[in-house]
């Protein structure tokens, strides 16, 4: 089991940056991929952005490219996600995900409670 806890989550105006914080637990968190999701109001999940063991792989949602960056830190059992140039639109909660398949194209085994993000116009 891993567990997983956001952070970082608040109210911003658009144009500005939040840095969310995934704090991995449980097991090595090195030997699990990374990735962020996201769920606005009526809405379903959607993937934002993932980040294999060693970090040398990204993937992202086409939405945020350019503008979201993942990381990880392994020896602090972390991953984070650098949103600048916020829009209104990604207005969502956002949820850590870890899966131990590295391709980052299979199904995420665990997931965080979410932390709420807020663009205001």
């Amino acid at each position: 089991q891993v567990q997983l806890v956001e952070s970082g989550g608040g109210l911003v105006q658009a144009g500005g940056s939040l840095r969310l914080s995934c704090a991995g637990s449980g097991r090595t968190f090195s030997n699990f991929a990374g990735g962020w999701f996201r769920q606005a109001p009526g809405k379903d999940r959607q993937f934002v952005a993932a980040i294999n063991r060693s970090g040398s792989t990204t993937k992202y949602a086409d939405s945020v490219k350019d503008r979201f960056t993942i990381s990880r830190d392994n020896a602090k059992n972390m991953v984070y996600l650098q949103m600048n140039t916020l829009k209104p639109e990604d207005t969502a909660v956002y949820y850590c995900a870890a899966t131990a398949d590295n391709t980052l194209s299979m199904g995420w085994s665990f997931w965080g409670q979410g932390t709420q993000v807020t663009v205001s116009s």
